[in-house]
């Protein structure tokens, strides 16, 4: 049996983090490892001990050991805590072969580590200040999904059971994969399917083979391209939380992740990034 991965960090998107990983578990029949990894920052300004007299600073140096210390201690009890509600959660919903792992590390080190015998890492969009950033990325996001050698759910802030699902197709590398994985994985089987390609990156033989696989592998598919950048196309066709003017937008979105090139990213930009940043329903990347 595979595993997914849920990675947790006590902030507000840990309950969706946790409900995604717990829907897909159970559809596909995979277990849950819920992974915590507490890592070390280092503060440029926490020289605390400096230009200070000898005596005084070795009795500063003790005290500074004992506050690491108990902070050191804080965290894991409060790791052990977040692991312990996580777990309670995901066996709430129905999954019953859930275990947790706590990680002192380098986030990506610890995680490419966990998912050598995993299939999918879910995660949130934010950290612990999902409150007060609601229009930047979580700082360690973006490096897990370039690094991450399997496909990364992006939770969106709550929970809601996708009915739907956009394919947001240029038709790179990336993008076959993607259609690969939705033709294989159990997850989206008797979801409504939409593959949709920008006017820039749209290829109709590519498109038409995109949809002609997921509707051999039994998807009610349509498709098209549409004119405008990627990041509009995709933007007028996901549903948006609390607004009514686009009742039928899709609510997960499936994509390629980071298929350009390195010198076409630097001169426009990556649409990976931005959807990630923008998008409000659950973003599957496959790399």
């Amino acid at each position: 049996m595979s595993k997914i991965i849920a990675l947790v960090d006590g902030s507000a998107y840990s309950e969706s983090t946790c409900d995604y990983a717990a829907w897909i578990a159970a559809r596909e029949g995979h277990s849950v490892e819920v992974l915590h990894i507490i890592t070390r920052k280092l503060d440029a300004d926490s020289n605390l001990s400096g230009n200070i007299g000898l005596g005084a600073r070795s009795k500063l140096m003790d005290q500074l050991a004992d506050l690491d210390a108990q902070q050191a201690k804080l965290a894991n009890e409060r790791g052990r805590a977040i692991l312990e509600d996580a777990e309670t959660r995901i066996k709430a919903a129905g999954v019953t072969d859930v275990t947790t792992r706590l990680r002192h590390g380098d986030l990506l080190e610890e995680l490419l580590e966990a998912e050598k015998s995993a299939s999918l890492v879910v995660v949130g969009k934010r950290g612990e200040n999902a409150d007060f950033a609601s229009g930047h990325l979580g700082s360690n996001l973006e490096r897990v999904v370039r690094t991450s050698a399997i496909p990364v759910l992006v939770a969106s802030r709550a929970f809601t059971e996708p009915k739907s699902f956009l394919l947001a197709f240029d038709g790179g590398k990336t993008a076959m994969k993607a259609v690969n994985h939705l033709a294989q994985a159990k997850t989206f089987a008797g979801l409504e399917a939409r593959v949709i390609s920008a006017g820039i990156d749209g290829s109709k033989h590519a498109i038409e083979g995109a949809a002609a696989t997921l509707k051999a592998a039994g998807f009610d598919v349509s498709h098209e391209i549409t004119e405008g950048t990627a990041t509009e196309v995709i933007a007028a066709r996901i549903h948006v939380a609390g607004q009514d003017d686009n009742p039928d937008g899709a609510d997960m979105l499936v994509m390629g992740a980071y298929g350009h090139s390195r010198i076409r990213r630097l001169i426009i930009g990556s649409t990976t990034t931005e959807m990630i940043r923008t998008c409000q329903v659950p973003l599957l990347l496959v790399r």
